[in-house]
């Protein structure tokens, strides 16, 4: 069970994301606060491809579960393969967008906090992007218990994230890596305190290991980390 602390932590996490929900696209696109000119734009978007390629290449197929899915950014390509999809997140402001722009029949919505959400039935794939760093370390363990749950036999986590780099977020956005909090700020000012927990390959698959899971962790140059997750047999 999270403490006081970690509930009101994800609470005002989950209100920061529905404020933020007509602005998420700008990091996403390199737009406004998060522009830091066309070579970091080129790089972002190539290092984006890549992941990409590597996500399409393992073919998801049958049920697929994308947790935090966001404004759809991902949410387009998962609806693309065969099966169905379902998509949950804790804002229905994004799922509003998330709608708007995927447009397809195959994704069944939920709208849930993920650390309160209880699968129904399993799923042969999992993906959730840019999720992972806000579950904060306390819930770490019970996050994979979730998917262990539910992930059918033979079934297949691929996640991407933020690795580490001085001009991913906005400009004006500081970033303390003692700390698995940081501030975030809206266009107009508003600020959230947020966890933001930034993880590297090796150290990932040693918190992993004792909970029953391995994986193939990847950094792309600059941006992100990603790879895919089974359990150990």
């Amino acid at each position: 069970m999270m403490s006081d602390t970690d509930q009101a932590l994800v609470d005002e996490q989950i209100r920061y994301y529905r404020q933020r929900a007509p602005e998420y696209d700008e990091w996403y696109y390199r737009r406004g606060r998060y522009d830091y000119g066309p070579e970091h734009t080129r790089s972002w978007q190539q290092e984006i491809a890549a992941v990409r390629e590597t996500l399409d290449g393992l073919k998801p197929s049958g049920r697929i579960l994308e947790l935090a899915c966001g404004t759809g950014l991902w949410t387009q390509q998962l609806a693309r393969y065969a099966g169905t999809l379902t998509a949950v997140d804790a804002s229905p402001e994004v799922l509003a967008l998330n709608r708007a722009r995927v447009r397809s029949a195959a994704v069944c919505y939920r709208l849930c906090d993920i650390f309160a959400w209880e699968p129904d039935v399993t799923y042969d794939f999992v993906f959730f992007g840019f999720w992972l760093s806000h579950v904060p370390p306390s819930r770490f363990a019970a996050f994979w218990d979730l998917l262990r749950a539910a992930l059918a036999p033979g079934g297949t986590v691929f996640f991407v994230d933020n690795r580490f780099h001085p001009d991913s977020s906005a400009r004006n956005h500081a970033v303390d890596l003692r700390r698995v909090t940081q501030r975030r700020e809206l266009n107009d000012g508003r600020a959230f305190e947020i966890v933001k927990v930034f993880y590297e390959p090796e150290g990932l698959a040693a918190r992993l290991a004792p909970l029953g899971w391995r994986g193939d962790f990847r950094m792309t140059a600059n941006f992100f980390i990603y790879g895919s997750v089974t359990l150990a047999r």
